[in-house]
């Protein structure tokens, strides 16, 4: 009760209650207050239910909590007797009534909202039977279950739109977008439409870009069939190279093969396939059909909360234990004879079971078999893109290897010389890095012996000194040569420019009126230069819709021409066809008999009784070989036996080396080991 209770009050001081409650302070609430509580809870849940329970009679109150309970599917607990007891309990407003149902509503306050929603629209209205007999009220009912049955279309999909994570703020924030991108692109079509209508040809350019658009649209269509073409023709490659594998397959396994052999191979085939299409498709489609019903049935009910999974998930165990329990009775009450019959039931379980598996495995099998055919092809096509041709076979394979050996035996012989630079580079490296540490050891002695002799960098300073003189004398250099280049290049310059004063002296006073003429002739050059550009410009217009509409009756040509031809050709075949047929007619009609025995249907008809002659023939010839086997096997294993004995005799006799005559078979006098030899007398010729 403590924990029951911590859990109800806990619950309550969460949003949307706000009940400042503690464990003792709820405890002492009188009955009116608890049930004051409750229909609190409950208004929340449904807000019709909002009302002062002091202001309503208490049988008024039973009934309304009662009907909401029961929509709610709340069950009572199993410690309460019956029914009578819980509603006078809680019409009282007794602690162990009213706390159980407490706990229970408080923790799916959301689920149940949604439950008490659907409940006012999907609960039914009960009518008296007397009443259904109307034909107008029973309209108006299957009018009414038609509504509730849309109500659960349109509330599924408001839950879903919902549960999208499309709220209706983004949704009219795009609304309002795509009217802005429309008005935009209606005042631009407005203004496009006004710039072609003031264009002298807008009219015939609108219909060549019609016609355009049209046959650009065609051309997607033709491109597409196209594409399409393409990949039917390479799923046709593609089954043809399996057929023909498939084929090669048959030819290899038929290399040395029987008739027994392919009957027996034959008749194991059938028997899978057999056991495959009459019991494990039929089990398939079978539970294929069950999970359809299932997902049906979980459809058609309405949307479940964490109560009614928690009540199935209920359900769900006590039908295991009622299963555990009739299982174990059945196992005590088991007699002798079910032991017996259990054990060849065990036994056809395993053995089904194990059939089972193996159709299993067979069909993975097949589709594993049928993928890395797939697999093969696409590596194929892979390869002949990569290679540029077939793969590589025979004489080409070996030329091919032969190339590749002689690229290893450079490539081996590259990496030998790399590696030995390298080990030279190490050795190289090493012997810097002993050079470094000596002049190292070197510079520290001498920077000791310069402390010793208080010249402390006196060496470092001698050093920066010949550098600074060497660089010294080297800018002095550099400046004396720069001051004579400079020098020669400045009288250069003026030599230069002198002589081109001197040269374009006359050419600038012959230029001067020149240039005052082009200054009056520009005005008029930039007026004929807009005419001529705008002249031009219509010209390439014309000259451009006149190109389109060559190409473009060049192109109508090119298809008449193409369906001529076409067209031509299907009435070639289709002469020559009615030619075949009126012979055909004309010799089934000839009172001929040679010219109906000419005719189609005639060579067909003989071909046909040929075929079930010969049919027939080797039915009677299967039947007969059927009939005779197992006397021919028998036979020749008697064959078999006699050889064998045969066999037996003649070896004997090679042992024993001896010569046939008179009453029997002498072998041998002593031989090695001072015996006779055994004699074979008439008895044994018998025998042969």
């Amino acid at each position: 009760m403590s924990e029951q209770l911590k859990c109800i009050v806990q619950e309550l001081a969460k949003e949307p209650f706000n009940k400042n409650f503690n464990l003792i302070s709820f405890d002492s609430l009188e009955p009116l207050q608890l049930l004051q509580v409750l229909n609190d809870i409950l208004a929340l849940i449904d807000p019709k239910h909002k009302i002062d329970i002091r202001e309503e009679s208490p049988d008024q109150t039973a009934i309304r909590v009662f009907q909401l309970l029961r929509v709610l599917k709340y069950k009572p607990p199993t410690e309460i007797g019956n029914l009578s007891a819980f509603r006078a309990g809680l019409v009282q407003g007794e602690k162990p009534i009213i706390y159980p149902i407490l706990e229970w509503m408080l923790p799916r306050v959301i689920d149940l909202q949604k439950r008490a929603y659907l409940a006012k629209y999907l609960v039914k209205v009960e009518v008296p039977a007397a009443i259904m007999t109307e034909e107008d009220i029973v309209s108006i009912f299957n009018q009414y279950e038609e509504m509730m049955e849309q109500f659960k279309d349109l509330h599924k999909q408001a839950e879903t739109l919902r549960n999208s994570g499309h709220t209706t703020g983004e949704i009219r924030k795009d609304i309002a977008n795509m009217e802005d991108e429309k008005e935009q692109l209606i005042k631009r079509i407005e203004r496009l439409r006004r710039k072609v209508e003031s264009h002298p040809n807008s009219q015939v350019m609108m219909n060549v870009a019609k016609n355009l658009r049209l046959e650009r649209d065609r051309e997607k269509k033709i491109a597409a069939q196209r594409q399409e073409q393409l990949m039917n023709i390479q799923h046709s490659e593609q089954r043809i190279k399996r057929m023909q594998a498939q084929l090669q397959q048959v030819r290899q396994a038929g290399v040395g093969a029987t008739p027994d052999t392919l009957m027996q191979h034959l008749e194991e085939e059938t028997r899978a396939n057999g056991y495959i299409v009459k019991e494990r498709l039929p089990k398939d489609i079978s539970a294929r059909k069950k999970a359809v019903q299932d997902l049906q049935k979980v459809v058609a009910v309405p949307a479940m909360g964490q109560s009614d999974l928690d009540d199935l998930n209920d359900q769900i165990t006590e039908l295991n234990s009622e299963v555990n329990k009739l299982t174990e009775k059945r196992m005590m009450s088991t007699e002798p004879t079910d032991d017996k019959l259990s054990l060849f039931r065990q036994q056809a379980g395993i053995i089904a079971h194990k059939k089972e598996a193996a159709a299993e495995r067979l069909r993975d099998m097949r589709e594993e078999y049928n993928h890395a055919m797939q697999e093969v092809d696409q590596k194929r096509e892979m390869v002949k893109d990569a290679e540029g041709g077939e793969v590589l076979k025979g004489e080409d394979f070996k030329r091919y290897v032969n190339k590749l050996r002689s690229k290893s035996t450079v490539y081996k012989k590259k990496r030998q010389e790399l590696a030995e630079l390298r080990a030279e580079l190490g050795v190289l490296s090493r012997t810097e890095e002993i050079l470094r540490q000596r002049d190292d050891y070197m510079n520290s002695q001498l920077s000791a012996v310069e402390r010793k002799r208080g010249v402390e960098g006196y060496r470092q300073t001698q050093e920066d000194l010949e550098k600074v003189s060497s660089m010294k004398s080297e800018v002095d250099d550099f400046k004396g040569r720069t001051l004579d280049d400079i020098s020669d290049m400045v009288r250069r310059l003026h030599t230069a420019i002198a002589e081109k004063r001197n040269t374009l002296a006359p050419v600038l006073r012959e230029t001067r009126p020149l240039r005052e003429r082009i200054q009056q002739l520009q005005p008029e050059h930039e007026g004929k230069k807009v005419t001529y550009d705008r002249t031009s410009a219509g010209l390439e217009s014309n000259m451009t819709r006149l190109d389109q509409e060559v190409r473009g009756y060049q192109e109508e040509c090119q298809a008449e021409e193409s369906r001529y031809h076409y067209l031509s050709s299907m009435i070639n075949v289709l002469s020559i066809q009615l030619t075949k047929v009126q012979e055909e007619m004309k010799a089934y009609v000839s009172s001929d008999p040679q010219e109906k025995k000419r005719t189609m249907r005639e060579l067909y008809s003989k071909k046909i009784q040929e075929q079930e002659n010969l049919g027939r023939g080797l039915r009677e010839k299967q039947k007969m070989v059927r009939d005779n086997h197992d006397p021919n096997m028998r036979q020749m294993k008697m064959w078999r036996d006699l050889e064998r004995l045969m066999d037996c005799k003649k070896t004997i006799l090679e042992r024993g080396g001896g010569a046939i005559g008179g009453g029997g078979v002498a072998v041998g006098a002593t031989g090695g080991y001072g015996e006779q030899a055994p004699t074979y007398h008439e008895e044994d010729r018998l025998v042969l």
